[in-house]
């Protein structure tokens, strides 16, 4: 035989070698028979017996195959509605209609089912796997499956978070079988809740199917089933534990080779061999030592090196089987009130992962999708990402391991709303259950550092104890990750055994009582507990709908709210306004987001924050709080970049008193670093620079070169700078930078006289707080009139203004204040010669407009646009107004609902907007284009809203809460 045929034919051989050694597997995916059971009566009248009537592709859902009914106001959704005004609101009459179908709870589905379907295909089994082990492997199913093989059933199994496995050894023989399944996607026994994101209509949907890789699968009956690696970092060791099923006689030979990978540096460990004495009555274990030397590679965020370990095993009977997992060398520890990887400190920069994935209705579960997610993330600053009340597939550990993310996913249960944790009901043992499918699926990967039983705030009267003991049951078994009982908000009770605590308090702007500052931080929350803090759901600042995503949601759900709202500010003549709207609060939005998280970085002894979130929160009345829609795309008010710039493993911050100054004050603030990168920052030299709004360069400095530790409240210096060269208001930015790296900061600084040269007052201008009959004389017969009328309107005065904008949504809170999301203007407008204005609210703004009384301008022309104007929740649409003009008769009136008189020498923004009124109302430009009756500005001051938020239900908090078990 030629050499080359001889090399070939070897290569055959090995490859058929490495073939038989890895499972046998033959891919189910493709066409199936299917059939719709709605009233439950496929096991009585043996379904699996008989040929299904339709077909559907898998893996796939129901939905995303067009099967299911069509959605009407009828349909019974999984998950709680807690404002329900929508279903008796005259003004929702139109959107109640079928063909018209819209409503604001979360995206729309197609079709919509729950309950038992029936799938079903023919199947060969080859021929070579007689005498094998066979099984089915359905990756991910929603929810309960029941398995027959020519009608004998194969088993029942219910999970959520790991893959359904059956055992079909003792029924495919090799030749042609036919596989039944049946999936019951409805709460029955087992109630997790019907928030919980693993299956609520809020997130990914209450989908019927079975999705990743559906496959039958052939081993030798001598196989290994399980391989678990406790990695022993202080000793550069890993403990192997391999897990043997089968029985023969004698003695199974084991072999253990790991090579690193995803890491530039390579490193092969010391090949491992040893034995496992075979039990004939059950499944055998067996440890075995990995001596990783002193040559090991560390996972983390910086560095995710990674191993892959390939267990071959041979049988007594010379049969061999080989499983491969991938495993990272790393520590995730608690020390004091921190996390550390590998002895260095980690402070957790995360999200809120809600399974929001509009285009399919389910996660991803290739490789591809989540690499995206986590990139998009890391993009962002980020390094952590939690998964409420759900676990995702495995694809997602194996993309969060290569990225360097830390993960913390959850068991399947929000158990609140008609359900409870601790009091004997069977979602106690499913929890249990669930987390050690986890941990039996996904404990080998790096990433899955952290883990909570279920969701947020569990109900029942036995929680404590029942979240107590779960976590002690943890501890002793798996000491891979840490353990929280849950993640709570501040009126829920702690649960003292909790590792770490992810918890509100330690979050929040205090912009509603107090004026904006960077001196503040959260030490006095953060200080009363003894483990790490995370802070729980922070942010949640909203920003108005992008109707330019309703086209790019062109998969299985459609953003049918937001052609809901898209309309209501289209019958209030706003249509034209929709994308000023959305930059002008998206900038409000990223300004809160920004100083929220600078302030948890100040924090000293904070272990990290879980933004609720990045991304948009499709349900629960339709929540805008992402800085990127529920797509993981970008928004147009920020790029990643500038994000990153507040939000990343180092950040430069600042304190100081105040962001508004008048120019006989210093320019004061305290530098400090923020410095959680890969290691301490040798040598590094700090600038600093302040310019003004044109870019020229006012002052410059740089701080010595030094070495900065890890960790945050790390000083720099200081910077005073005295504002007397600034003659007229204008924006300053302060810009701070560390040479020779991406990392740097910035912050505007707003400049205002400290005091404003006094204007006579005119007799052709009338001023005034009321619409006295003086006013209105004067209106009709050409005068012009300058009323003052904070605190005297009426049409409005139940819509709340601050400067911080409207929390989650307006909707799932039933209207809790604020119902606005910032101001609107032209800055280049005459009004504002005077006074530096910007389109959209900067802290400038903010002794303006925060809690100045609105007006609601519903008696006004649809096309009438004010001058300066609040932005209305999404939910309503109203046109509002803290600055108009216009011509009432034959004059002209300038009406401003901000308050301009009181206090004024501690309000410099307010004092120079009210200079800057004065003179355009005594100048040429002063001249109003827009036409008003008068009745409709007297309306202003003597009749209520006619349109209001109704909740025409006073049950609370949901009054169509299904009643479960």
């Amino acid at each position: 035989m030629p050499i080359i045929q001889k090399l070939a034919c070897t290569l055959i051989i090995i490859t058929a070698w490495v073939n038989a050694a890895v499972a046998q597997s033959v891919s189910l995916a493709g066409k199936w028979q299917f059939q719709i059971d709605r009233n439950d009566v496929g096991i009585k009248e043996q379904w699996f017996n008989k040929k299904l009537e339709d077909n559907i592709q898998l893996p796939g859902s129901m939905l995303t195959n067009g099967k299911g009914d069509d959605v009407t106001v009828q349909t019974k959704w999984t998950g709680s509605i807690y404002d329900s005004s929508w279903f008796f609101n005259p003004r929702m009459e139109k959107y109640r209609q079928p063909g018209n179908l819209k409503f604001p709870f979360w995206l729309t589905p197609a079709k919509y089912y729950v309950g038992a379907a029936w799938y079903q295909k023919e199947v060969t089994i080859p021929a070579n796997w007689g005498g094998k082990h066979i099984e089915l492997f359905l990756e991910r199913c929603h929810t309960e499956t029941t398995v027959w093989i020519d009608g004998k059933e194969a088993g029942m199994q219910n999970s959520l978070v790991a893959p359904h496995v059956y055992d079909l050894t003792k029924l495919c023989d090799p030749g042609d079988h036919v596989i039944t399944i049946r999936v019951d996607n409805r709460i029955k026994a087992i109630n997790v809740g019907p928030d919980s994101h693993s299956l609520t209509d809020h997130t990914q949907g209450n989908w019927n199917g079975i999705i990743g890789k559906i496959a039958l699968n052939a081993t030798p009956m001598v196989h290994i089933e399980n391989v678990q690696v406790y990695p022993d970092v202080p000793n550069n060791q890993a403990i192997v534990e391999v897990k043997v099923k089968g029985y023969q006689a004698g003695n199974a030979k084991v072999t253990l080779t790991a090579l690193c990978f995803n890491t530039k540096k390579v490193h092969r460990v010391p090949i491992v061999t040893g034995i496992v004495p075979l039990n004939k009555d059950t499944s055998t274990s067996q440890q075995f030592t990995l001596p990783m030397t002193e040559f090991v590679q560390l996972w983390d965020e910086f560095n995710p090196a990674l191993y892959q370990l390939k267990v071959s095993l041979q049988a007594p009977n010379g049969e061999k089987h080989q499983k491969v997992v991938t495993f990272g060398m790393r520590s995730f520890k608690i020390v004091g009130t921190g996390f550390t990887i590998n002895d260095h400190p980690v402070f957790l920069r995360g999200t809120v992962n809600n399974c929001e994935f509009p285009l399919t209705g389910f996660p991803p579960m290739d490789e591809a999708g989540w690499i995206q997610q986590f990139k998009t993330a890391k993009a962002h600053g980020l390094n952590h990402m939690r998964f409420h009340s759900w676990c995702p597939p495995e694809a997602a550990f194996i993309a969060a391991d290569k990225t360097g993310f830390y993960l913390q996913p959850e068991g399947p249960g929000w158990v609140n709303h008609g359900t409870s944790l601790g009091d004997g009901r069977p979602v106690d043992k499913y929890m249990y259950d669930e987390t050690n499918r986890m941990a039996n699926w996904y404990g080998n990967y790096a990433s899955f550092c952290m883990e909570a039983p279920g969701g947020n705030e569990p109900a029942g009267r036995n929680q404590v104890k029942f979240l107590t003991d779960f976590i002690h049951y943890w501890q002793s078994k798996d000491k891979r990750r840490v353990y929280t009982g849950a993640s709570v908000g501040n009126s829920w009770p702690l649960v003292p055994e909790n590792e770490y605590m992810v918890k509100a308090g330690a979050r929040g702007l205090s912009w509603v009582n107090a004026r904006p500052e960077s001196d503040s931080d959260y030490h006095n929350t953060v200080q009363k507990f003894n483990v790490p803090y995370v802070v729980h759901e922070m942010g949640q600042w909203c920003a108005f709908p992008d109707f330019n995503e309703i086209t790019r949601f062109n998969g299985v759900y459609k953003e049918k709210n937001f052609e809901l709202f898209s309309e209501l500010l289209a019958d209030h003549g706003m249509s034209h306004q929709a994308k000023q709207f959305l930059m002008a609060s998206g900038k409000l939005q990223v300004l809160c987001y920004k100083n929220e998280i600078e302030k948890a970085m100040r924090t000293k002894g904070l272990a990290g924050f879980q933004l609720l979130g990045l991304q948009d929160f499709p349900g629960q009345g339709t929540a805008l709080v992402g800085m990127l829609n529920a797509l993981w795309q970008n928004k147009p008010y920020a790029t990643p970049q500038e994000i990153k710039r507040f939000c990343n493993a180092v950040v430069p911050l600042i304190r100081t008193s105040e962001f508004v100054y008048t120019s006989n004050q210093l320019l004061s603030a305290q530098i400090e670093l923020f410095n959680y990168g890969s290691s301490v920052l040798k040598d590094a030299l700090i600038n600093w620079v302040l310019k003004d709004s044109t870019g020229k360069v006012i002052t410059k400095g740089r701080f010595d070169k030094k070495d900065y530790a890890i960790g945050n409240c790390v000083p720099v210096g200081s910077i005073a700078y005295p504002l007397s060269g600034i003659k007229t208001p204008m924006r300053l930015n302060l810009d701070i930078s560390i040479a020779g790296t991406s990392y740097g900061n910035d912050w505007n600084i707003w400049v205002f006289p400290p005091a404003v040269p006094e204007i006579a007052t005119s007799s052709e201008v009338y001023y005034c707080d009321t619409l006295d009959e003086k006013a209105a004389s004067l209106l009709q017969s050409g005068g012009t009139v300058f009323l003052q009328a904070a605190g005297k309107i009426v049409k409005g005065k139940e819509i709340v203004n601050y400067f911080t904008p409207v929390f989650w949504n307006t909707s799932w809170f039933k209207m809790r204040p604020p119902h606005t999301l910032g101001v609107l203007c032209d800055p280049n407008h005459p009004a504002f010669a005077d006074f530096p204005a910007t389109y959209h609210s900067d802290l400038q703004w903010w002794d303006v407009v925060n809690k100045a009384q609105v007006m609601h301008l519903e008696d006004f022309p649809k096309e009438f646009k004010p001058v300066l104007q609040p932005i209305d929740t999404w939910f309503l649409n109203r046109k509002l107004a803290l600055l108009l003009e216009a011509r009432v008769g034959k004059g002209k009136l300038l009406l401003c609902s901000v308050d301009l008189k009181n206090d004024l020498a501690n309000r410099p923004a307010a004092r120079q907007l009210l200079f800057s009124l004065q003179r355009y109302l005594q100048s040429k430009s002063f001249d109003p284009k827009a036409t008003i009756e008068l009745s409709a500005v007297q309306a202003l001051f003597t009749q209520p809203s006619r349109e209001t938020w109704d909740g025409h239900t006073k049950d609370s908090p949901d009054e169509l809460k299904p009643k479960l078990n």
